[in-house]
């Protein structure tokens, strides 16, 4: 491999671990707001992240590089003050994690390339179970009729906005 396609990778995978980061974060917020049954599914999805997060880490510094750090906060989209917004923003933090694993999707190859499409599938099908519909192509977020970019990693700022494909 290439040291130009190794440092695509690595930058792909920092940004993938930097959306979990704000992911795991973001569905802080949701167990605070959400009740009944989809507390339980808020959890799934959290403990989903975090092992993702975990994963990623350990993949960065098999490559040689320094995980980026989580933030201390992140800014919210919107106000989460009850348990529809909190479904709102789970289904907004999906979407956005599936936008930036395409971008991971689009820089590897084989075995990463395959997991990290199985990530993108399994944030689209949680977004899904979330919103309640689809959309045509989940993780692009240009083909999708939506505005939200991709890639955007989370800044070192005491609290940063989430990034616009990893946003909660």
């Amino acid at each position: 491999m290439s040291d130009e396609t190794e440092a695509g990778i690595l930058k792909a995978l920092q940004a993938v671990l930097a959306a979990e980061h704000a992911a795991v974060y973001g569905y802080g917020v949701v167990g605070g707001r959400i009740g009944g049954q989809r507390l339980a599914e808020a959890r799934s999805a959290y403990d989903a992240h975090r092992a993702g997060r975990d994963a990623l880490v350990r993949e960065v510094r098999d490559l040689g590089g320094a995980p980026v750090a989580a933030s201390a906060a992140y800014a919210l989209p919107f106000a989460v003050t009850d348990a529809a917004t909190a479904v709102r923003l789970a289904a907004e933090l999906e979407e956005r994690v599936a936008d930036v694993y395409s971008d991971l999707v689009r820089a590897a190859s084989g075995e990463r390339r395959g997991s990290a499409a199985a990530a993108l599938r399994e944030a689209a099908v949680r977004a899904v179970r979330w919103r309640g519909e689809s959309v045509a192509f989940p993780g692009l977020a240009e083909r999708a009729g939506s505005g939200a970019g991709s890639g955007t990693a989370v800044g070192g700022s005491a609290s940063p906005s989430l990034p616009a494909s990893a946003t909660p």
